[in-house]
């Protein structure tokens, strides 16, 4: 198999949909639904904080499994953070792994400390079922 980086299948960070940690929980809401999405990059509150990920399971387990109350959250109340990062030059075998080991489906992709893409479990998939309708 051709050798793949992460950078080739990835979403670019202009393609990646993005919110405030201090957006609502409303606010997520509409916006994942607007942009048909199931997953959202949180923003750093500064410099030196990090990435944040929502998905659809942050806000079932907010909501239904604590009993939190849609008007109260917010994103930074919800969110997944850090998310756990890769740079876009690495192999996609040892971002599927790294994935595969930590039980996670989504990595976000930085470059000196700015958010460069997003790669999922999905695009690596693509990626070798491209590889079997063309060998």
């Amino acid at each position: 198999m051709k050798q793949y980086l992460v950078k080739d299948v990835m979403t670019a960070s202009d393609q990646v949909v993005r919110i405030s940690s201090f957006a609502s929980l409303r606010d997520l809401l509409k916006l994942m639904e607007d942009r048909n999405v199931k997953t959202v990059i949180v923003d750093r509150a500064n410099k030196h904080d990090a990435f944040g990920i929502v998905t659809y399971s942050n806000i079932l387990n907010a909501i239904f499994t604590e009993d939190g109350d849609m008007d109260l959250l917010n994103v930074y109340d919800i969110c997944t953070k850090p998310l756990i990062q890769v740079v876009p030059d690495l192999d996609i075998k040892y971002a599927a792994q790294l994935m595969n080991k930590q039980k996670i489906t989504r990595l976000s992709v930085t470059w000196e400390g700015d958010l460069a893409g997003l790669i999922t479990m999905t695009d690596i998939v693509k990626v070798l079922m491209h590889e079997a309708n063309n060998s």
